[in-house]
């Protein structure tokens, strides 16, 4: 799988990252340990390097269950973890890091990240000229390579570029949630920023294994995914079937044609969790699918059948 380089830093990146919420286990239902090793290292072995995670994923076990599955290959890996905003003062994204860097088994972060924009989650409000200040000190000191930032609009992003390089944006962004593209992906084309898609396959729905009814357990953070409800999902179930002749032209899943989609966009990378290994192994077999213009053209079409209708409110979920 080829690289991409991360912005303008030294950090090269796989197209498609292995993104590991679900390991975690919090937000989730039916995860199990040995699994999510056994899909990390599949997703490795398949040619994705750079792995998603974050300390909030279960309080840092995500970050565990990576070290796990490939602290012995560490050399192979590039590692992208976030630090959430609760911790965003100076002295707390020094102590976040240091607790991520143990979880991990490693003495560096290849991308480490503001998870949420300051005062999210009823968080207190601190200057993001505070928080950059010790996401500086701790590049200085070699203990992360580059930094990035996630659920941040253009306007954040702006503001926290005043305080020091971004290499990286990571919003939800997937066939069937567009925000970024009217929004901070022109300021990441023009800085060049790398874009790290999150939910790139919108939960599993572009999977196309999500019929009509379903329902999912009150513990799974789905069950409050807007495009899993009502009109959203009637008009998501009508638009996979239109991908169906698309998919079957190139001889792939329906997965595997969004994230090509995904990664054919300007900056733009996939982060796709895999629950099991099977799914991390047909994951990664997306980066070798080159769609044409034609196709790629027709897919935006399908794809703006659902996102014309949302509203205006950038955040996927009911919280």
């Amino acid at each position: 799988m080829e690289k991409r380089r991360l912005g303008t830093s030294e950090v090269q990146i796989s197209p498609i990252l292995m993104g590991t919420w679900q390991a975690g286990k919090r937000g989730w239902t039916g995860i199990e340990d040995n699994d999510s090793i056994q899909a990390i290292r599949a997703a490795v072995d398949a040619g994705i390097t750079t792995i998603d995670t974050a300390e909030v994923y279960g309080d840092g076990h995500s970050e565990r269950v990576v070290a796990q599955a490939v602290a012995d290959i560490r050399e192979r890996i590039e590692y992208a973890t976030k630090v959430f905003a609760n911790h965003l003062q100076y002295d707390e994204v020094i102590a976040a890091c240091d607790r991520s860097l143990q979880n991990l088994q490693t003495d560096y972060i290849d991308l480490y990240q503001i998870h949420w924009p300051s005062g999210s989650f009823g968080s207190d409000f601190v200057p993001i000229g505070e928080t950059m200040e010790a996401l500086n000190t701790l590049k200085k000191q070699g203990k992360i390579r580059a930094i990035g930032v996630s659920n941040f609009s253009k306007s954040q992003l702006e503001e926290a570029c005043q305080y020091g390089r971004i290499d990286s944006l990571q919003p939800p962004y997937s066939l069937f949630w567009r925000y970024v593209e009217t929004d901070a992906m022109p300021y990441c084309i023009e800085n060049n920023i790398s874009i790290l898609a999150y939910s790139p396959l919108a939960q599993g729905l572009l999977t196309g294994k999500f019929a009509p009814g379903h329902k999912f357990d009150a513990g799974d953070n789905r069950s409050q995914n807007k495009l899993f409800q009502g009109e959203n999902f009637s008009r998501a179930y009508t638009a996979v079937d239109k991908l169906r002749p698309i998919a079957a032209k190139y001889n792939c899943t329906l997965a595997q044609l969004a994230l090509a989609w995904l990664i054919a966009q300007p900056n733009t990378q996939a982060i796709a969790g895999a629950r099991y290994a099977e799914q991390a192994i047909s994951n990664a077999a997306a980066a070798s699918i080159h769609l044409d213009p034609a196709d790629l053209a027709q897919i935006d079409i399908i794809g703006r059948s659902v996102t014309d209708y949302l509203d205006a409110n950038p955040v996927m979920w009911n919280w």
